[in-house]
């Protein structure tokens, strides 16, 4: 069955397509017979409470320099669409609200994937605090006071915007830095939300690991290693991608979240895990397809999309 499917993203002309998991989603849609359309958030405007898009037909093709075609512009109105993907990068900010909010207009008539006021409601260093028996020791806080406190307690921590994304803003101060006092005056500038304080983990420098979870259920993991000298293991602050496996208790994890995933329509989800400890819940557009793809010769963009069908043709009874 041919669904209409409209991807709300950031410009497809300066994706990665060796990394980005929402192209990979886009190839396997198309070879599923899908009608694909593209549009930015900024393309979208509510007419009274008719949602529409300035959206443009889209091919896809795994050829660098060559890898989208895009048709002439047309005014779509999202709520004739199937499938929604909301596959904006962050920051998590109120454009970001916003969008989902608008969202929520068409959904659940329209699928939209993941959630939008689930997505609104999980910021992903807050989300987790729901499962405090899974977390490192968190403060989080815009008190000063708290923050020297946890780090009277803990010593070695680790000092974070709330809404950051991609290691963007992550400190780690070892118990005899003397910055924290200017660290939390630049948040201050910087930032009108509470900072984020968790004790230092040592295992990330052995690297921490991000597990895709699909309706609830993990579906693949890959290492995140960092560089030398670096206490971030994200992609996008240098770290580099190893084969890994899951271990019992990040299985133990992952069924403790599972449920409250699959109840919130979260249906593609990118957990971290460093050692024995759950960090982030990335449910607003998480990555990672295609290093998994590679290093376990793997294919979770179909299971991805067995997944959103399911949850359509269900929605549908």
């Amino acid at each position: 069955m041919s669904l209409g499917v409209a991807i709300q993203m950031d410009p497809i002309q300066s994706i990665n397509i060796d990394t980005d998991s929402t192209f990979m989603m886009a190839l396997e849609a198309q070879r599923r017979g899908h009608s694909l359309w593209h549009y930015e958030p900024r393309d979208m405007a509510l007419r009274g409470n008719r949602l529409v898009a300035r959206a443009r037909p889209l091919q896809v093709r795994r050829q660098r320099g060559n890898h989208f075609t895009l048709g002439a512009e047309a005014v779509l109105d999202l709520a004739s669409m199937d499938i929604v993907l909301m596959r904006q990068d962050p920051p998590f900010d109120m454009a970001y609200i916003t969008a989902t909010h608008l969202l929520e207009h068409i959904h659940p008539g329209t699928l939209v994937v993941n959630d939008p006021a689930a997505v609104r409601n999980a910021p992903e260093k807050l989300f987790v605090t729901h499962f405090p028996d899974l977390m490192p020791p968190t403060v989080i806080t815009s008190s000063r006071a708290e923050v020297l406190e946890a780090r009277a307690a803990w010593k070695d921590i680790i000092v974070k915007p709330l809404f950051g994304n991609g290691g963007a803003g992550v400190f780690h101060l070892k118990p005899e830095d003397e910055n924290l006092g200017a660290l939390l005056e630049t948040f201050t500038q910087l930032y009108r939300e509470p900072v984020i304080v968790q004790k230092y983990l040592p295992e990330i420098r052995q690297g921490d690991k991000r597990i895709i979870l699909i309706d609830g259920e993990p579906a693949g993991a890959v290492s995140r290693i960092p560089q030398a000298g670096e206490a971030r293991a994200n992609f996008h602050a240098g770290g580099s991608a190893g084969k890994t496996t899951l271990t019992a208790r990040e299985r133990e994890i992952c069924a403790a979240i599972g449920p409250t995933l699959r109840q919130q329509g979260l249906i593609f989800v990118g957990i971290d895990v460093i050692g024995d400890y759950l960090t982030e819940i990335n449910v607003t557009s998480p990555t990672g397809i295609q290093e998994i793809n590679r290093l376990d010769d793997a294919t979770l963009e179909v299971t991805l999309w067995d997944a959103i069908e399911r949850r359509f043709h269900a929605s549908r009874r």
